[in-house]
């Protein structure tokens, strides 16, 4: 069996839903579904304080970007006695999480060895690259067919929500919030889910990365609904850090915001998380563009209204 270390979120959800949880020796600090992975050996850790305010994470991000250096470290020595066969990772994001830059330092504990790790790298830029990053993962931990199975059922699930948002009356205009402070729109493969669930994206390219924007620039668009979805985020990190962008002056003028259409959702666990539960966050989106007629049971869970949580209720 191979030895595997993952080193992001979405791959180690992934190696755990084509079986190969067991086979997992070491995470990322990021990484916690499924549960089991949370009692292994975590070999990265962030250069920056993820409990500061969303303003404060992304000036150190931005101080880190320009001045060459990598978000993560990575234990190099930890790597070399977990001794992993193969090593997930992505290029998709330095932000997100540990890229093979990250990883060079590691990996040359390695160099004139008879073998090193197998490095498979995800780069989950559209809808159907998430989709292919299954196929690709199962290949490198070789479980081929295991990958190609995954693949086509998270495929078709997305597809049978497509089916189902075609026959709608009015596609709705939505914008979906990556960041708050600054505001930053949704783009990647979430412009594509919102499609799917019957919605019109209007804030974020598909699979081009999330693009900084502004206040004035979403009033100018003024969505039919508001999802806020920040990176990283749980409902509950989410809700406290929306007083930067609501006490803005033209908040309250948002067609979403007056008319009940403003929407918190988990961007930890879903929407910036392109792993096996994918077609989760079209479900998320689906019942609440249009919950005439999807109901999968995610409100309250995954999502809630703008607004008080019912915990601070």
């Amino acid at each position: 069996m191979k030895r595997i270390l993952s080193l992001l979120p979405s791959t180690t959800e992934i190696a755990g839903a084509l079986g190969l949880a067991e086979q997992l020796v070491g995470r990322s600090h990021e990484c916690n579904r499924p549960a089991a992975v949370l009692g292994l050996p975590i070999v990265t850790e962030p250069k920056l304080d993820l409990e500061a305010p969303s303003r404060a994470i992304d000036e150190r991000v931005r101080a880190l970007v320009r001045e060459g250096l990598s978000v993560y470290r990575v234990d190099a020595e930890l790597v070399r006695r977990l001794a992993p066969d193969v090593i997930l990772t992505q290029t998709q994001c330095e932000v997100c999480a540990v890229t093979p830059g990250d990883l060079e330092d590691a990996l040359r504990e390695w160099l004139g060895a008879k073998t090193r790790p197998a490095l498979v790298v995800v780069e989950p830029n559209t809808l159907q690259d998430v989709l292919e990053d299954f196929a690709r993962v199962g290949a490198g931990c070789g479980v081929p067919a295991r990958g190609a199975a995954l693949r086509d059922r998270e495929g078709e699930r997305i597809d049978a929500i497509a089916r189902g948002s075609a026959a709608v009356a009015r596609r709705p205009r939505v914008a979906c919030l990556e960041w708050i402070d600054p505001l930053m729109g949704c783009g990647n493969w979430i412009p594509e889910l919102i499609e799917a669930a019957g919605g019109c994206s209007v804030l974020g390219e598909a699979g081009a990365h999330a693009a900084w924007s502004s206040l004035d620039e979403l009033l100018e668009c003024d969505p039919d609904w508001l999802v806020i979805a920040p990176c990283g985020f749980d409902l509950p990190r989410t809700h406290a850090e929306l007083p930067p962008l609501t006490a803005q002056r033209g908040w309250s003028q948002l067609r979403a915001v007056r008319e009940g259409r403003a929407v918190l959702v988990d961007g930890f666990l879903h929407m910036n998380r392109p792993g096996s539960r994918i077609a989760e966050s079209a479900e998320i989106l689906a019942e609440i563009l249009h919950p005439e007629c999807f109901d999968f049971g995610h409100a309250g869970r995954a999502w809630a209204p703008f607004g008080p949580l019912a915990s601070d209720a």
